[in-house]
């Protein structure tokens, strides 16, 4: 059983954490339940804002203040270079679920407004619709070693990226939600690292999730108003879905401010 995303202590290594949550069995740990911050030497900040709430923004980024969340102890840089990200590539099996379209669009804050930025890495990873995250050992599961459910993309002139996914289903201690990093070059001392989560309308998540497979997990524990981790600026970080074909889509602006970016 997953416990409520923790940032655990920089003391410890991850390998050490997740032996805490597995001799914890159905105890709830807090180790150092604090956002984990950017790594960038720089001052700096972080913005984020729907577009879909923007009427006839075009091209141009919007930038909202908004708070950075914590990572959570399922982060892994497995390095997938992929939009579609709903596959495993140790086996080729696709994980079922209703699918969603997601767009990324990064911009930086300067002291003149906005601008698109090209060249970001963005990854995003989250759990499958029975609420189990690939490649990590938890005292519920162990997926060593499978992948699926997590990739990255670089932004393109636009500041744009695209995933292919499923709606996310849920586990013990945590409302719906997708993590999503946005780092600059990471081959650098002065890089640039944003993490924080989006989240999804109740009403939709309840609907979603009486779907196979979803159903078959039972009726979830937790919406948005009683995680903690949402109420430290989830309200802006809920996605705008639209009704596809065949499922759901969102785009989501996200801008970044620092005072030196690479």
């Amino acid at each position: 059983m997953k416990k409520e995303d923790c940032q655990i202590s920089r003391i410890l290594s991850r390998r050490k954490a997740l032996a805490l949550f597995r001799a914890a069995g159905t105890a709830i740990i807090v180790v150092g339940c604090i956002p984990r911050k950017s790594r960038s030497t720089q001052a700096q900040s972080s913005v984020a804002i729907p577009a879909s709430s923007l009427a006839n923004s075009g091209t141009s980024p919007a930038c909202v203040v908004t708070p950075e969340q914590t990572e959570g102890p399922y982060f892994v840089d497995e390095k997938l270079n992929r939009s579609d990200i709903r596959s495993d590539p140790a086996d080729g099996s696709v994980k079922d679920g209703v699918p969603l379209q997601l767009t990324l669009r990064v911009s930086q804050i300067g002291n003149t407004g906005c601008t698109l930025r090209a060249g970001a890495i963005v990854d995003i990873w989250h759990c499958d619709a029975l609420g189990v995250y690939s490649d990590v050992t938890d005292p519920g599961f162990s997926t060593v070693g499978k992948k699926f459910l997590r990739g990255y993309q670089v932004t393109d002139a636009n500041g744009t990226v695209q995933f292919t996914t499923i709606y996310p289903g849920w586990y013990q201690g945590r409302t719906v939600h997708v993590h999503f990093k946005v780092r600059t070059d990471t081959s650098s001392a002065q890089s640039y690292e944003f993490t924080s989560q989006l989240y999804f309308d109740d009403s939709i998540t309840d609907r979603v999730h009486t779907q196979t497979p979803y159903a078959s997990k039972g009726q979830r524990q937790l919406k948005n108003a009683g995680d903690g981790i949402f109420q430290d600026g989830g309200e802006q970080m809920l996605l705008k879905l639209t009704k596809t074909s065949l499922g759901y889509a969102a785009t989501f602006d996200i801008g970044l401010q620092v005072s030196s970016m690479q």
